[in-house]
């Protein structure tokens, strides 16, 4: 009880009613539209959570993250959704641990539960560039030959995801931004999949409210980086 008080504090009247809504929106949607899948209720509620920690700068966001990553890959996979399955697994998971162990390594002066933010200098923006080129002309062939459903927006969301888990790492603000955009692909290739099965749509209404959570999490760590600098 004591810790959950404590937990209860750590948020701001904002972000516990964006966390509130987010689950709430997700828990409805499941009900409505699912009933049944069980692990997407869990995936969804575990991967918002996530976020809410994330955008404070918490490295307990990127502990969940690789559970939603484990997840969130078994359910693309039941879906044909072959290139979420390979990002998240192959990925995203990887990247989060790599990001749990940087974000441990980096806190902001000796506190463990906020990161010390990083400005990524110019001339590695070009090398993001490169390497999400490389990774997209690969992945491309990789999802044609599994017969990826949704095949051009499936390609786009590992470029996407790319970029998000490389800013996440080096402790960029703008890794919001990076999941912000894979959101919004996200939302288009389970809309595709909604109208083959409307049970998705559970799965489509979770990562609107994952794009409304990066959002903030893109403004949090903006004022976060203005007090720490």
């Amino acid at each position: 009880m004591k810790k959950i008080k404590m937990c209860m504090r750590y948020f701001n009247k904002e972000e516990k009613a964006l966390w509130t809504v987010s689950v709430l929106l997700i828990m409805i949607s499941f009900f409505v539209f699912d009933r049944t899948n069980y692990l997407t209720l869990a995936a969804s509620v575990i991967g918002e959570t996530a976020l809410i920690f994330c955008a404070k700068g918490n490295p307990v966001g990127q502990f969940l993250m690789i559970i939603f990553s484990i997840l969130y890959g078994i359910i693309s996979y039941d879906f044909a959704y072959y290139g979420e399955m390979i990002t998240y697994v192959g990925m995203t998971g990887p990247m989060a641990v790599i990001s749990l162990i940087s974000w441990l390594k980096h806190p902001y002066k000796e506190n463990r539960s906020e990161v010390k933010i990083n400005k990524i200098p110019g001339k590695e923006w070009i090398l993001i560039f490169i390497l999400a080129s490389v990774v997209t002309y690969i992945f491309y062939f990789i999802l044609k030959y599994f017969n990826t459903a949704n095949l051009l927006p499936s390609t786009v969301s590992v470029t996407t995801s790319f970029i998000a888990v490389y800013l996440t790492f080096r402790r960029s603000a703008f890794y919001a931004l990076g999941y912000a955009l894979n959101d919004l692909v996200l939302i288009i290739l389970w809309t595709m999949a909604a109208f083959t099965d409307i049970s998705y749509i559970s799965v489509l209404i979770c990562f609107a409210a994952f794009f409304i959570n990066d959002l903030y999490g893109f403004a949090n760590w903006s004022r976060m980086q203005k007090r720490q600098t």
